[in-house]
């Protein structure tokens, strides 16, 4: 097969799975994209426009499921978004931005393999200057890489106890929608463009993002495939990082 064919496909695999977990893919697409030497340039506003389809699909779905806490999504969007809107608007050099976004890549394989603990139980305030030292942190990181942030919120969640297994995922992919739309305003502001296959890969994720989102990760079955798909990750983030 062909990168006209494989690379639609890889990003529909990462949008379905991701979306099943509460998180939007980013990691995902960047990895598909470097994978087939799509231009640095290109590669942060495509996953930022891939992001919001399936976060606005993924949060429909949590929302109506009564999973987002949406106090909490406030506290850390609140520093988040105008940081993401700044890192939208910075460039990293290309020897800058390439190990930086291949650590992400590693960092998300490692997500993909090993499940977070699981905690289902009264969760604990949250302290809300933390909670904008976190936003800020991310938010930029965010803007920077062009990701949504959901794989460094999801593990704070749920390390510091601030919201159970289900708030975590409903909590994170509003603010992975939130970041997105934030990062990508940024780079338009300053003349990003985005590549002519877009439209494709648009279809791709946003089927991808129905099912996953639908039907969850343990009901499909899918930890063969979340294991290749780390291991995409993981030779993305080598490639990113020794090029």
């Amino acid at each position: 097969m062909n990168e006209a064919v494989l690379l639609p496909a890889l990003i529909f695999l990462a949008a379905l799975l991701y979306s099943s977990v509460g998180h939007a893919g980013a990691s995902g697409y960047l990895a598909a994209m470097a994978l087939f030497g799509v231009a640095p340039a290109e590669m942060r506003p495509a996953a930022l426009v891939l992001n919001i389809v399936v976060a606005t699909i993924g949060t429909v779905r949590f929302a109506r499921a009564g999973c987002v806490r949406w106090r909490l999504v406030a506290l850390f969007a609140a520093a988040s978004v105008p940081c993401s809107l700044l890192g939208g608007r910075l460039t990293l050099p290309t020897d800058v931005y390439r190990p930086v976004v291949g650590g992400i890549l590693l960092l998300s394989s490692v997500r993909l393999v090993l499940d977070y603990p699981k905690f289902d139980g009264e969760p604990r305030p949250v302290p809300v200057p933390a909670a904008l030292l976190c936003g800020a942190g991310i938010g930029l990181l965010s803007g920077l890489t062009g990701t949504g942030g959901g794989i460094f919120l999801s593990p704070i969640l749920l390390f510091m106890r601030w919201a159970d297994t289900r708030q975590t995922a409903g909590v994170a992919v509003a603010f992975i929608l939130a970041n997105s739309v934030s990062g990508l305003v940024g780079l338009l502001s300053k003349g990003a463009t985005l590549p002519s296959e877009l439209p494709g890969w648009l279809v791709a994720v946003t089927a991808g993002g129905l099912i996953g989102s639908e039907f969850g990760s343990k009901r499909l079955g899918n930890r063969t495939l979340r294991r290749l798909l780390a291991l995409v990750l993981v030779i993305a983030g080598l490639k990113m990082i020794l090029s």
